[in-house]
C-alpha cells in the first residue's frame, strides 16, 4: 500500500494556550512503564491506524527503550481512566521527537486531543530543544495532520513509501 509520510517540525515554542475542555483531566509521566502497560497504551491508541514500530520489538528490546531516561511516556487521564498517551524521545542532543501521540478510541471527538497536544508541546519545549519534530502519515487519524499544523508545526519533508498492513 502507498502511504504518504509528513515530517513536521517546530523551531520555536508557540505562544498558545489551550484550556482543558473539562474537569478531571491530568497527565502523569509513566516512569519506566512495564512492557505490558506500554503495549496496552500503544495497541489501544494505534490499532485503528496500523501502528507497527513498537509491535515489531521483542519485550526485551522494548523494555530497554522504556527504561531509557531520555524516553518519556506521558499518559492523559480523564476522571482516572487512561485517555491517551504521548511519547517523547530526547536521545538526540538539542532535539525532541514526538514518537507516539494519540487518544483511546472512546475519547476521540471530545476536545481532548487539542488540549493534550498543547500540553505535550509545552512539555517538549520545557527541555529547551532547538527543534521539536514528528512524523505522521495518511494511515493516521484524518485530523492528525491539520491538528499538528494548527498547533504550530511546519512541514519540512513529504515522501511516499510502500507499507504492508
Amino acid at each position: 500500500m502507498e502511504v504518504r509520510v509528513y515530517n513536521l517540525e517546530m523551531l520555536a515554542r508557540p505562544q498558545r494556550v489551550v484550556p482543558p475542555p473539562r474537569d478531571g483531566l491530568c497527565v502523569i509521566q509513566a516512569h519506566s512503564p512495564t512492557v505490558a502497560y506500554y503495549r496496552y497504551l500503544y495497541n489501544t491508541v494505534g490499532k485503528d491506524y496500523h501502528w507497527l514500530s513498537r509491535r515489531r520489538l521483542s519485550d526485551e528490546e522494548l523494555a530497554v527503550l522504556l527504561r531509557d531516561p531520555c524516553n518519556d511516556v506521558h499518559v492523559l487521564f480523564a476522571a482516572g481512566v487512561p485517555a491517551g498517551f504521548a511519547e517523547l524521545d530526547r536521545r538526540v542532543q538539542g532535539e525532541v521527537e514526538l514518537l507516539q501521540f494519540g487518544l483511546m478510541p472512546e475519547f476521540i471527538g471530545q476536545g481532548l486531543g487539542r488540549y493534550f497536544l498543547q500540553w505535550t508541546i509545552d512539555k517538549a519545549w520545557s527541555h529547551n530543544p532547538r527543534r521539536f519534530w514528528l512524523h505522521t502519515c495518511t494511515l493516521d487519524h484524518p485530523n492528525a495532520l491539520p491538528t499538528y499544523l494548527k498547533a504550530g508545526f511546519s512541514l519540512f519533508k513529504e515522501e511516499i513509501i510502500q507499507r504492508e498492513l
